[in-house]
């Protein structure tokens, strides 16, 4: 038992470190790639994503509907069944976030589309 009590902080430091350090070789290796094609890797550090606020927003908001209906079932509806409902939670979470999400892509193509009719 006091084996594994030992390893864990150097498992977790040895899985820190390499995950920083994989972090900093691929971004190298992406460097070195775009400098050998001619390309400057200085001027797609970040690019523009004007609908970012908009799909978190939404996510957001969807998982906090469907956090909010599985507990209004979870106390209501399924009050005689004395089980974990934990599965409901998960669900409801997933698929209002979800739905959140699908209505961000709706808007964006919706937006897009009208921006490039108008440039026409």
């Amino acid at each position: 038992m006091n084996d594994a009590r030992i390893l864990i902080p150097i498992l977790i430091s040895l899985g820190f470190f390499a995950m920083v350090f994989g972090i900093f070789y691929i971004r190298n290796r992406e460097r070195m790639a775009m400098i050998e094609r001619g390309m400057d890797p200085r001027s797609y550090k970040t690019q523009p994503a004007p609908y970012q606020n908009l799909k978190w927003g939404l996510l957001l908001i969807g998982a906090g509907l469907g956090l909010f209906l599985a507990y209004l079932l979870d106390r209501t509806v399924f009050v005689s069944t004395m089980d974990d409902n934990a599965a409901i939670y998960f669900a409801l979470i997933a698929l209002f976030g979800g739905s959140g999400l699908v209505l961000s892509y709706r808007i964006e193509k919706k937006e897009l589309y009208n921006k490039n009719s108008d440039l026409q």
